[in-house]
């Protein structure tokens, strides 16, 4: 089978674009191409279109490429424009086609561009990286713009999450991976089987990047011993056992695990979307606050509700809860084939919450170091 071909996100575009403005200020030339390093560690390498640029500023396009990953913003020009500021400031804003955001419990306040904070700490760094290589003791107002991403982000989910008026600037890692269903589940099955040949009898299962930075910096677990499973989690609960492990523990953000708790094996939200509507149900049965169980239906973020559940005092008991009853789902999937553990974590509020339930990771991972 032909490997899916990766391709690299809004937020690499823009700040590859950024790093050839800075060039054509200094250089008064279009250069021949731009590359990044990624946060994944990859270089991505392009050509630039639109260029134009005077004394004090420059702008210029790089073309989303997807890859072979079905993403609506794929072949979109990703603007971003370079000027010189004479104190040492650098600030980063959204222009023509780039969402707002207008309600409480993303990334970005209330008011702010929808670019997210790694995409703005990849264009601030690489700007800053190259004024200083050119001896510029200023700093620079960066904006990106994406003709079109109005009318783009009408086939997202960015009018129901409260971003109007255009796409996101997303990534993580600044790489887009193919979503090739299939392609993504033998990945998953390959790194399993190569675990447990080398001698690995408990697993971590991780959704995405953060459940990966959370085993990372928070538990003090061994990363070489956790495989990241996107959405499919029924799948990977099913590999862990046709593979033999003794025991799978699933760390994950509330945005992702919450779903379990309603049954959802597969959580990419074209298939299903309970978040709220499981965290209402627990907060009536717990509270019988009709007030605030409407104020959670009309949240767009998990987020933003245990936001709301903060100000009731009932975070930590819904919560709870919750990763009791997707533990017991889990439990389930797995139908007794290996002992199952759950970690959800969230950083809303600027408060950093773990709930877990089952096997808890000390006695999953000592037994088999012990």
């Amino acid at each position: 089978m032909k490997k899916p071909r990766s391709g690299y996100t809004t937020g690499t575009c823009a700040a590859i674009a950024a790093r050839a403005a800075v060039r054509m200020i200094f250089e008064q030339r279009v250069p021949c191409g731009e590359s990044v390093m990624t946060p994944s560690g990859r270089v991505i390498e392009t050509s630039v279109s639109d260029a134009r640029f005077d004394k004090n500023s420059a702008s210029c396009a790089v073309k989303k490429d997807a890859g072979d990953d079905p993403d609506v913003t794929n072949g979109m020009l990703i603007y971003t424009r370079v000027s010189l500021r004479r104190d040492g400031k650098i600030t980063v804003d959204g222009g023509e086609g780039i969402g707002r955001v207008t309600k409480r419990g993303l990334k970005q306040a209330v008011g702010e561009a929808a670019i997210n904070p790694v995409p703005r700490r990849m264009l601030t760094e690489n700007v800053s990286e190259l004024l200083e290589k050119y001896g510029y003791e200023g700093g620079a107002d960066i904006l990106v713009y994406a003709p079109g991403g109005a009318e783009v982000a009408k086939k997202t989910f960015n009018p129901r999450l409260g971003i109007e008026g255009g796409i996101s600037i997303l990534g993580t890692g600044g790489i887009v991976e193919p979503m090739s269903e299939r392609a993504i589940i033998d990945t998953i099955d390959t790194e399993l089987s190569v675990k447990h040949a080398e001698g690995a009898e408990y697993i971590m299962l991780a959704p995405g990047n953060y459940g990966m930075e959370h085993i990372r910096e928070k538990t003090g677990l061994d990363i070489g011993r956790a495989v990241k499973c996107s959405n499919f989690i029924g799948n990977a609960l099913d590999l862990c056992v046709m593979h033999g492990f003794k025991g799978v523990l699933l760390v994950g953000h509330t945005g992702k695990l919450v779903k379990l708790a309603g049954g959802i094996m597969n959580t990419h939200s074209r298939y299903a979307d309970c978040r709220m509507e499981i965290i209402a149900a627990n907060t009536a049965l717990l509270s019988g606050d009709i007030s605030l169980v409407r104020g959670l239906l009309a949240c767009c973020t998990t987020d933003a509700a245990l936001e709301l559940l903060d100000g009731a005092g009932l975070t930590d008991a819904v919560m709870q809860k919750i990763t009791d009853r997707a533990a017991e789902i889990i439990k389930n999937r797995v139908n007794g084939g290996l002992e199952t553990g759950i970690i959800m974590f969230s950083g809303a509020g600027g408060k950093e919450r773990v709930w877990q339930s089952g096997a808890f990771e000390k006695r999953l991972f000592q037994r088999e170091e012990n």
